[in-house]
């Protein structure tokens, strides 16, 4: 990036676009699917947004770092809040996403399915 890294729409947006695992640019450096971002009327940043599979193994990273552990070290309560979550991040729209995601938990895909198709939350009464 050729920007300088201490502007405020950089130090503001930093945060969201590492948790896409998307990548920071110059906004000369632009293409036509690239958000560019400006501050004032002055083009300042561009953002380029991951490709869907890339976004899902940046997410199911982050999800290891959050609960300090690989993914198919949690127990089984954790691993359904997590294919929860996933689905309601879009994981399951990416091609490919159910596999992705089994391997990362250490599960089969019909574990996956299970989870998924299963009412795992708190039951009301």
């Amino acid at each position: 990036m050729t920007e300088p890294a201490d502007h405020p729409l950089v130090a503001a947006v930093k945060p969201l676009v590492d948790a896409m695992g998307a990548e920071l640019l110059g906004p000369e450096q632009a293409l036509p699917d690239d958000v560019v971002l400006a501050w004032e009327g002055l083009d300042v940043i561009a953002v380029r947004l991951p490709q869907l599979s890339d976004s899902l193994d940046h997410i199911l990273a982050a999800m290891e770092r959050r609960h300090g552990m690989p993914l198919a070290e949690l127990d089984r309560r954790t691993k359904q809040a997590v294919v929860r979550t996933l689905e309601a991040r879009g994981a399951f729209s990416v091609r490919h996403g159910v596999e992705t995601v089994a391997g990362a938990l250490g599960v089969s895909r019909f574990t996956v399915y299970n989870y998924l198709n299963r009412d795992i939350g708190p039951k009301s009464e």
